[in-house]
């Protein structure tokens, strides 16, 4: 899972080969069952997951009670409660694994050390930063001017895999719909 990482990482920045065997040997192989919680709410995130298979869900509670998915990660994608991961205070979403998941992750300070060691990694993170800045941009577009069909027909264009391998639940959680939306919107067959 190493190599599919090492992959990733050249696919954004340049790095020397020994440049990328540090940054590699910073980051530890794990696994996640499925609904595994690999941090809660209230509990400070100091990882950043990297998905090799699976996919993770990064949610929090509304004030209702009712969970709502702020984002997906699929193979190849990192996740991370990134305002409790950069700011170093608890955080307020939960991360899960919604399938039997296999993970490589790196500590906050492991990361923060990369920054200062080989300036490539801040080139990186730069990348990382302003995709999380898009992704959350566009999905507070999405629910501000989209309705329950609009966004659905975007999710199916830009990333179909999330109505495909997830539950009805899940995605309804992710476009926040109702669960009988969703049903009546995939009997469409947009």
């Amino acid at each position: 899972m190493k190599e599919q990482l090492a992959n990733y990482i050249k696919s954004i920045i340049t790095v020397t080969e020994e440049e990328l065997v540090v940054i590699l040997s910073y980051f530890k192989s794990s696994t996640a069952e499925k609904n595994e919680l690999l941090v809660v709410h209230g509990q400070t995130n100091q990882r950043s997951f990297f998905v090799g298979s699976g996919c993770l869900r990064i949610y929090f509670i509304t004030e209702d009670g009712q969970e709502a998915t702020r984002y997906l990660a699929f193979e190849n994608n990192f996740a991370t409660a990134l305002c409790s991961f950069i700011s170093n205070e608890p955080s307020l979403e939960f991360i899960q694994a919604l399938e039997p998941t296999e993970l490589l992750y790196i500590s906050s300070s492991d990361f923060y050390y990369l920054l200062e060691v080989i300036p490539a990694w801040e080139k990186f993170y730069r990348y990382y930063l302003e995709k999380a800045y898009v992704n959350n941009t566009n999905r507070l577009m999405s629910f501000l001017t989209l309705d329950a069909t609009e966004r659905y027909k975007q999710l199916m264009s830009i990333n179909p895999q999330i109505i495909q391998r997830l539950s009805n639940r899940i995605v309804a959680t992710y476009l926040n719909i109702s669960q009988e939306t969703l049903s009546r919107l995939k009997s469409k067959r947009y």
